[in-house]
């Protein structure tokens, strides 16, 4: 006979369950409770995004906000591409990790190349001669052998030598979707032709390397090259009638670049241009094997993202192994990898920061890392804070959480922060954001006293110590002229200040007072912001792209900048395609700018001011359309010349002449703030280089113990759960034992 035993249900209503239902459900319960309990005092975590079998290697986690465009080195220039390119390709130089101020040094070249110099007729000259007797300078360089490219299809070779997937059909290609889908793969020694090709790449017109235009202004041969090889491609394209596959570059030469053996190769400048070897440091001038572009040109590849752009094909210590821009992009170590050790040597302090614990070691130091997609801040941040990535930056949202400011303004962490073992990392960014008066405008621009102390008055007025403050939660340094700390020739006088903005109170800088401001203003013409002449106010225009609240706020203290001067700012707000256009014509009047540099040298920064950059008349990058015939003599004479005391007196006439004319109010220089985990190590902020991941450690142990500790699953909610479902279930027990006894008698 079945027992049924009756309860309440959710409707108030009796509902029928039988003994064995009640048996069965009490057994569940039990079991459920076992597992919680035994889950909950176990090493894993419930909310682990990564398999458990990773918990104990070392494995780099980061994230990326936006699929890298090009992955192509002759095409790639954006920091989001070179995250990843940079740690493939192994360019001719490379900056030192630990050294500052920034040192090249030797990657994939045997030595940094020093250049010999001929005058017009052929003759050597002596190193220490006039830039203006130098007609050519020339560069041998020789790269390292044994250097062998990551396993890739393009080099796979059948037993007589011949390529495997060089000559693929139609159904073929139909079948592919990743690159993985070629099951054989090979590699070859990287050669000094490898290198020219590369060269040659850059050149191309159809190729658009955003650096071909500055290496035609040097390279001999470069841009007629360039022409003859496109005027070459249009012949062919016509005569096939559309795509025709591999167009071969090796045929092909550049006055300028000449293959010497297998291992060296020369490079011939027009004139002198010591800042070419900076230029050698970036992937621009990594190997590129001519079977890479035999490979990739097979018609229908390209369409199936089978390309140079999605999977690259480098020597360097790592290689992308996957590439799904949707979800995570992975590197692991490239078998091939020639080898390369840490460095033994850096700044004072480094060892004593533990900075140097791994010298001597091979690199890579790791075996992948892993980049996942996070579009929005808030969730990396809590990946972040549980220790599912290793760094972070430090976001707007999240920036209160993490820093605070000492009563003497001095930056530091959280007490949570802290407690959790995080370290900040600070530097100031080689850039300088700034905001530049159109020196062809009647009233702001031009050489008058005028417009001149009308200039000084506004970058008084411009109070940056307050806009880094509100807007960048204090990552900036107030600018005392175009060259940011780090660079060779900033600080160019004894206080290191821009006494026609700054002034020493103290022994500490200060802004001058909006006082001396209003003076600059009357003597300009303007007293209490009116035109002496006319008596009406004076009235200026700010361009921008600026939009959305953020925008909104930053307009608002734009304007109570120039409130302060009696002036009234009118905001003329576009979009960037707009704001562009404007500044090709002059029509703007103020705008804000930045600039971040390609290399360490004043050259990059003062060549924004020399006047044959001007935007308008040349389409240069000198925004503010500057010219100065004394500065721009000066800037010829220094361009070339090596750092040296003479070049800092030269520069330090030429920040004078800057200041004094202000053509920009100088604003800051960004500061990059960054957190790292204790299990994270080799953290040193390089602005320069771009290769810095096989340089990282990991300690794979600490970090599973850190995040067991943070994400212990917490189980009393769900213990209280089952306890109060037994509870519920007593009164059924009761009813049940009670008819049983009366049953009975």
């Amino acid at each position: 006979m079945v027992k049924i035993l009756f309860t309440i249900g959710q409707d108030g209503n009796f509902m029928a369950v039988n003994q064995a239902q009640l048996i069965s459900i009490t057994r569940w319960i039990c079991l459920l409770l076992f597992v919680w309990l035994f889950t909950g005092c176990s090493d894993s975590e419930w909310n682990n995004p990564y398999p458990a079998s990773e918990s104990r290697q070392e494995i780099l986690y980061s994230s990326f906000s936006e699929r890298p465009k090009h992955l192509d080195p002759v095409r790639a220039y954006s920091s989001n591409e070179y995250e990843f390119i940079a740690q493939i390709y192994e360019p001719l130089l490379q900056y030192h990790f630990l050294k500052r101020p920034y040192q090249l040094v030797p990657l994939a070249a045997a030595s940094v190349p020093v250049a010999r110099y001929y005058d017009a007729k052929g003759n050597l000259l002596p190193e220490e001669i006039d830039s203006s007797e130098i007609d050519i300078s020339e560069y041998d360089i020789t790269i390292k052998k044994e250097m062998r490219y990551q396993p890739h299809p393009a080099l796979a070779r059948d037993s007589n030598g011949q390529y495997i997937y060089h000559s693929l059909g139609q159904l073929q290609i139909a079948a592919l979707n990743t690159l993985t889908d070629f099951p054989m793969t090979g590699t070859r020694e990287v050669t000094a032709e490898d290198f020219v090709y590369q060269i040659k790449r850059l050149a191309f017109p159809r190729l658009n390397s955003p650096i071909a235009g500055i290496m035609g202004d040097y390279i001999i041969g470069f841009s007629e090259f360039g022409r003859e090889l496109n005027d070459l491609y249009g012949r062919r394209q016509s005569e096939s009638g559309g795509d025709s596959g591999f167009f071969d570059l090796r045929p092909y030469s550049i006055a300028g670049v000449e293959l010497l053996d297998r291992y060296s190769f020369r490079i011939r400048l027009k004139g002198k241009y010591p800042q070419f070897v900076y230029w050698l440091a970036m992937p621009f001038f990594a190997p590129m094997p001519w079977e890479a572009d035999a490979f990739y040109s097979q018609p229908g590849l390209e369409k199936r993202n089978i390309s140079l752009n999605w999977y690259p094909l480098g020597s360097g210590p790592f290689m992308l192994e996957e590439n799904n821009p949707n979800l995570r992009m992975v590197l692991s170590v490239n078998p091939n990898f020639h080898g390369e050790t840490y460095p033994s040597e850096g700044e004072p302090g480094d060892r004593e920061r533990g900075l140097l614990d791994d010298a001597g070691k091979r690199l890579p130091l790791i075996e992948k890392a892993f980049y996942s997609l996070e579009t929005e801040t808030i969730p990396y941040w809590s990946k972040f804070l549980q220790g599912y990535y290793d760094t972070s930056g430090i976001s707007s949202d999240s920036f209160d959480q993490a820093v605070q400011f000492s009563a003497q303004g001095e930056v530091g962490l959280t007490e949570s922060m802290i407690e959790k073992g995080i370290s900040l990392n600070t530097a100031v960014t080689s850039s300088v954001f700034y905001m530049g008066f159109n020196m062809l405008d009647p009233v702001v621009g031009g050489d008058s006293e005028s417009a001149r102390k009308l200039r000084l008055a506004i970058s008084i007025a411009m109070d940056f110590e307050e806009y880094i403050s509100i807007f960048n939660n204090g990552r900036g340094v107030a600018a005392q002229g175009p060259i940011p700390p780090g660079i060779f020739g900033s600080g160019s006088d004894v206080d290191g200040i821009n006494p026609y903005v700054y002034e020493l109170q103290g022994g500490k800088v200060r802004r001058k007072g909006i006082g001396q401001a209003r003076e600059l203003l009357k003597q300009a013409g303007y007293p209490d912001g009116r035109d002496l002449e006319t008596g009406k106010s004076l009235i200026l225009y700010y361009d921008t792209t600026s939009s959305g609240p953020d925008g909104k706020a930053r307009l608002n203290w734009m304007r109570k900048q120039f409130a302060k001067l009696g002036v009234q700012l009118v905001i003329r707000a576009s979009d960037y395609n707009r704001f562009q256009e404007k500044m090709r014509d002059g029509t703007g009047q103020i705008f804000m700018w930045g600039w971040n540099a390609d290399y360490p040298d004043p050259e990059n920064f003062l060549f924004l001011l020399y006047g044959p950059n001007g935007k308008v008349e040349h389409g240069g990058e000198n925004a503010a359309n500057y010219s100065n015939p004394e500065f721009d003599k000066l800037f010829v004479k220094m361009k070339n010349m090596e750092n040296s005391p003479q070049r800092q007196q030269i520069i330090d006439q030429m920040v004078e002449i800057l200041r004094r004319e202000a053509p920009w109010v100088w604003g800051f220089f960004p500061k990059a703030f960054s957190l790292s985990h204790a299990w994270y190590g080799n953290v040193k902020p390089n602005l320069m280089a771009n290769n810095t991941l096989k340089y990282k450690s990991l300690d794979p142990a600490l970090r599973a113990r850190q995040r067991a500790l943070w994400n212990s699953p917490i189980v009393w909610p769900l213990i209280a759960i089952v306890l109060v479902l037994i509870l519920s279930a007593v009164p059924a027990v009761r009813l049940y034992h009670r008819r049983e006894r009366s049953a009975a008698r």
